[in-house]
Order: structure tokens, then C-alpha cells, then sequence
């Protein structure tokens, strides 16, 4: 695990050493700690990395309140640790950029589980548009190889890049909201159930939650629908599940 760079924020010591222990015992070296979300928006300035786990109870500003800011300078994902339960304090911080949680009081492996399974996800995505960008970043986007390209029309998912464009624009996309519109892109007009996706995307490892799921779909439709109140590509076939629409003109790679 060398090459990964997890930063853990929180205000506790205490848990900073806890999951640092921890962390190292399962062979991650490179990690940094940080007691404030300022110290966490410089530390994504000046470094990068391939895992953030985000206390939302900061002194100061809050984890959901600087989230927004990291997601400007990072595409790691973020889990965050929270002592609130309601489903409300969830989906907020799938909001504003979070990618999984768990709940205070925790077990540290678990944590580390969860850390395992983000990064499962996201490093063959940064690593893949990492190839592509070393090839030279004014190739045009004509020249794209058509294997693993997913074309639907208005938007397009380009595999071994790791991107989302929308209308010809590459759009940033998340680690875990990519995951799940490829997976829908290989399974194009086929219902999935919130159950079906999670265990296919987030893994058995993962606690099934069907927000997660919801919020995860949400932040799709806001990036390929015209009008996302409105879906037209992913939609919800009440009482069965969701699907991606595929029309007969639309192929792909």
C-alpha cells in the first residue's frame, strides 16, 4: 500500500491514533492527520490523495461544510465519521460530495473495510485516467479508441479514461457515482433493484443502505439529464427498480 495517501480528520486524538494503528498494521504507510477542516483544505492543497476519511463534527467549520471546498481540489473519495444517525444527516453528506459513512461509536476495522472497498473503486479510475492524461492532454477526444467507450447520445463514458462527458464537455464525477453509471452503461435497459446495485457496486463487504443508493442516482441524473426533476435516461420503473435507457440508435463500445 505504498502508493496510497489516506488524510484522516478529526478533532480527537484519540481516534486519530486509533485508526492510524490500525491502518498501519494493515500495511498503509502514507498517512496524514489533521485536527480542523482548514488544515484539511491545505493539506489537498499541497498533497494528494487517495482517501479522505472526514469527522463531520470539526471545531469550526464542519466536515459537510468544507466537503464542498475538498471536492474542488480532489476527486478521492470521502468517508465520513459521524455521531448523527438520521437519514437526513446521511443524505446531507452524500450532498456534498461524501461517498460512504459510519457511525460513531465505531469499530476501527470496520473503517478500514470501508477505506479498502472506496479505494477498490477509485484506484483503477485515477489510474486509468492517469494513462490517458501522460499520453497528451491535447489528444482530441475523436481519437478515443472505441473499445470500452458507452455511448448514449448526450453523454459518454470513456472506460479506460475514467471519464464522464456530457455533450462533448468532460464533467467530474465522483468515485463511487462513476462505478455505478458504468455499471449501469454495461447493463443498458435492464431494471436493477436498490439491493441489486448496492451488492453489485458497493460490494458484500458493504452494509446495504438504500439511500446510499438514491443519493448515488441522484448525483447521476445531475450530471447526464437535461432536467434531472425530469429524468429521461435513468429511469425509476416504480415497484421494480431502476434502469438506464438505451435507445437502438445509441451504441456502444
Amino acid at each position: 500500500m505504498d502508493e496510497v495517501s489516506i488524510l484522516l480528520v478529526d478533532d480527537e486524538q484519540a481516534i486519530l491514533h486509533m485508526l492510524k494503528t490500525v491502518l498501519l498494521k494493515e500495511q498503509f504507510v502514507d498517512i496524514d492527520t489533521v485536527t480542523t477542516g482548514e488544515d484539511a483544505i491545505s493539506a489537498c492543497e499541497n498533497k494528494t490523495y487517495h482517501c479522505i476519511v472526514l469527522d463531520v463534527m470539526l471545531p469550526g467549520r464542519s466536515g459537510l461544510e468544507i466537503c464542498p471546498f475538498l471536492r474542488q481540489l480532489t476527486d478521492a473519495p470521502i468517508l465520513f465519521l459521524t455521531a448523527k444517525t438520521t437519514d437526513y444527516d446521511k443524505l446531507t453528506g452524500f450532498a456534498v460530495g461524501g461517498d460512504d459513512y459510519v457511525v460513531k461509536p465505531f469499530n476501527p476495522l470496520e473503517v478500514v473495510a470501508r477505506i479498502k472497498s472506496l479505494l477498490k473503486r477509485y484506484l483503477p479510475k485515477q489510474t486509468a485516467a492517469n494513462r490517458l492524461h501522460s499520453l497528451h492532454d491535447a489528444t482530441p477526444s475523436s481519437a478515443a479508441p472505441q473499445e470500452g467507450v458507452y455511448d448514449y447520445g448526450r453523454f459518454q463514458v470513456l472506460e479506460q479514461a475514467g471519464e464522464l462527458r456530457v455533450e462533448g464537455q468532460v464533467v467530474s464525477c465522483p468515485a463511487l457515482v462513476y462505478q455505478l453509471l458504468l455499471f449501469f452503461c454495461k447493463h443498458p435497459n435492464r431494471i436493477f433493484t436498490k439491493s441489486e446495485l448496492y451488492e453489485r457496486v458497493w460490494g458484500s463487504e458493504s452494509i446495504s443502505d438504500d439511500n446510499t443508493v438514491m443519493v448515488h442516482i441522484h448525483r447521476i441524473r445531475e450530471r447526464i439529464e437535461a432536467d434531472p426533476s425530469k429524468p429521461e435516461l435513468l429511469v425509476n420503473v416504480r415497484g421494480l427498480g431502476y434502469k438506464l435507457i438505451q435507445s437502438d440508435m445509441e451504441s456502444r463500445g
